[in-house]
């Protein structure tokens, strides 16, 4: 059984795996390249990424690579709690700068789904937080970019005190969206 919410922006899904439980605990099919295939998702993920965050309020992002490597990403939480965000930043879409933000959690075991063309970025809501998040396309140094968590023009509102957020160095010094490099809408 596997849920697929879509979100406002183009294909950015919420999507909840069924569980089956017993008194030993539970059993979940996460991902599934066939099931996903029958609902129009024809991705094939290279990569598997794992980061643990120790204290609420790390922010990691708004990441993305450019074409050729560009990557679609498929994350979930496997400890913990997150507001996980995706930002249209492909020149000359008609959601351009638009943003959709939803919680993920170990709990409600729901995963989100974001397509190239968005950079992705997430907050934890939990000490001890983990991510697992699944990519298309190689890590490239040489085709990654960011843009800053609290860019104006895109105005994402974050549900923590973003004066006492921790960032890496990349994060806090990333560049506005108008000064970044353009993703191409196809």
């Amino acid at each position: 059984m596997l849920e697929l919410r879509p979100l406002g922006l183009d294909g950015i899904l919420e999507i909840v795996p069924g569980r089956l439980g017993d008194e030993r605990g539970f059993f979940s099919e996460t991902y599934n390249a066939s099931t996903l295939a029958a609902h129009g998702i024809d991705l094939t993920f290279v990569q598997d990424n794992h980061s643990h965050s120790v204290a609420v309020g790390t922010l990691r992002g708004l990441h993305y690579q450019l074409p050729p490597r560009a990557q679609a990403k498929l994350v979930r939480v496997v400890r913990g709690r997150v507001f996980d965000v995706a930002v249209d930043i492909r020149k000359g879409s008609p959601t351009f700068a638009r943003w959709v933000g939803l919680e993920l959690s170990a709990k409600t075991w729901n995963q989100i789904l974001v397509p190239e063309g968005f950079a992705h970025g997430f907050v934890t809501l939990e000490p001890e937080t983990e991510v697992i998040y699944k990519v298309s396309e190689h890590y490239s140094a040489e085709h990654e970019r960011a843009i800053r968590f609290d860019d104006p023009q895109i105005g994402i509102t974050w549900p923590v005190d973003t004066d006492r957020l921790r960032l890496s160095a990349k994060d806090r010094n990333a560049p506005l969206l108008v000064d970044s490099t353009p993703f191409p809408f196809a």
